[in-house]
């Protein structure tokens, strides 16, 4: 196994981001499924959301035995947004999560330097060589996806575009219940 290699984990696909050691981080190739992610329009952060709820419990649940086994639960660490401030919570411990904004940035290409360095732009640049391995597809058609981090606020959280595989730091509302979910875990080899 390397990183960039696609595999099939219990019934999904999955993209390989990263290898250390004995264990692999991986993230489905697709979305998943539509969901908000958070239920109450109210400052929320990764610790708090429903969909962190959500996927370390009911999704968690329908992995196989033999396969739950291989998920490591993994020290899920939540910087703040670096272009607003916005403060991202407290760490925590998660079997399954949503990539945060520098690991979007630093596993899909390498876009840190436009994350760290955002000069007098308002919005992700649109040149960003590396917007076309963040699009990914719900359905037929490519999608926006959530991401973990925090937006210019609490009730905004940061995600993906669709179509242009733009890095939306600024956030989109919590309550969308558009929002495409893409899990990521630690997988024991």
């Amino acid at each position: 196994m390397q990183v960039g290699d696609r595999i099939v984990f219990d019934r999904y696909e999955w993209r390989v981001l990263d290898m250390q050691s004995s264990m692999a981080l991986i993230i489905t190739e697709k979305i998943v499924e539509q969901r908000a992610y958070h239920n109450v329009y109210k400052d929320t952060t990764w610790k708090d959301c429903e969909i962190r709820r959500y996927l370390n419990s009911e999704f968690y649940d329908r992995f196989e035995d033999a396969n739950k086994s291989r998920i490591i639960q993994a020290s899920v660490i939540n910087p703040d947004n670096p272009w607003y401030g916005t403060k991202a919570g407290e760490d925590v411990q998660d079997n399954i999560f949503l990539l945060s904004l520098d690991e979007v940035c630093r596993y899909f290409g390498d876009s840190t330097e436009k994350l760290y360095n955002r000069g007098n732009n308002r919005y992700w640049k649109k040149n960003d060589e590396n917007n076309s391995k963040r699009m990914a597809v719900f359905g037929n058609m490519y999608f926006w996806w959530w991401l973990r981090s925090p937006g210019r606020h609490n009730r905004l959280a940061a995600y993906v575009h669709g179509t242009d595989g733009c890095v939306g730091v600024n956030g989109n509302n919590i309550t969308n219940s558009n929002g495409g979910i893409r899990p990521a875990l630690w997988l024991k080899l």
